[in-house]
């Protein structure tokens, strides 16, 4: 007779919840992006040759699947530079330059929108006003204006790709402090005298850290399609530096006589949007609440 309240708990108890396996694309993606980082890191110990050495001897020689030779796997430009080392090269480049254009939209645009949140009215009219601004104006435009104007280098060009879509960030951020706000740790914290930096950077912050980073992976692919684009366009990364936009820019004078010059970047960041793409939507439904 005691072991019946037992059996009766054990028999209302919710089944325990089992956990989901991770979808074949989403391992993939985790797989390839990590793959993408390894070569950026070890870029000068994996390229076999310096991404200007010069070999004209071996000028638009096929890659290995296509009849040529080991010296080149994948084959050599118009210049006789081996296309693999440009390649290991250009990952590090183009990474580096999504990875500091995403951190830097992220960064501006959240702090606008707790500045927006905390001091509300004059402030955030002005804060909404420039995110209406900045939506509605071609980036790409502008992007254009400016490098054209200003001239070309790296750290303007992460700077210039840093203002893409930063006024997602305000909004989310904005919207978020503001119910943040309203919550009762929010209001506790800020009865018990802490400050606002204290209040957003140690309690807001991290409540709403989970939206942004899903907002970041969305963000990062846009960002490598529009360096690949001003690359293409002449207007990106420079020579002698390489990135995967100006090796397709490069290979498209060849395509039709060495099309591996073009192939090897252009799947390359097909794959890498891609994978940060899935990575991103499988965030979002892992962590936003309300896919649940």
């Amino acid at each position: 007779m005691p072991e019946a309240p037992l059996t009766v708990a054990a028999t209302l108890a919710p089944p325990p919840r089992r956990r989901e396996a991770m979808p074949t694309l989403v391992i993939f993606g985790i797989g390839w992006l990590a793959l993408m980082l390894l070569v950026a890191v070890l870029a000068d110990l994996l390229a076999p040759y310096p991404y200007t050495a010069l070999d004209l001897r071996n000028r638009l020689s096929p890659p290995v699947l296509l009849g040529g030779g080991w010296l080149h796997p994948l084959g050599t430009d118009e210049l006789g530079r081996d296309v693999l080392s440009r390649l290991i090269y250009s990952i590090r480049t183009s990474l580096l330059i999504a990875f500091g254009a995403t951190i830097i939209g992220a960064v501006v645009g959240t702090t606008l929108g707790f500045l927006a949140a905390h001091f509300r009215g004059l402030v955030e009219q002005a804060v909404l006003a420039l995110v209406d601004f900045s939506a509605s104006l071609p980036f790409l435009i502008l992007a254009l204006a400016v490098l054209a104007f200003f001239g070309n280098s790296l750290a303007l060009l992460v700077c210039l790709l840093g203002l893409h879509a930063w006024e997602r960030y305000a909004r989310i951020a904005r919207g978020l402090a503001l119910a943040a706000g309203t919550q009762g740790y929010a209001a506790a914290v800020r009865g018990l005298g802490a400050s606002p930096w204290r209040i957003y950077g140690r309690h807001v912050l991290p409540n709403i850290a989970s939206t942004l980073i899903v907002s970041m992976t969305l963000a990062f692919p846009e960002v490598i399609l529009l360096e690949s684009g001003l690359s293409f366009l002449g207007l990106g990364v420079q020579p002698p530096q390489t990135s995967l936009g100006s090796m397709v820019g490069y290979g498209r004078e060849y395509l039709t006589r060495a099309p591996w010059i073009l192939l090897a970047p252009a799947v390359t960041i097909v794959l890498t949007t891609l994978s940060v793409s899935l990575i991103g939507d499988w965030l979002r439904d892992r962590l936003d609440p309300t896919l649940r």
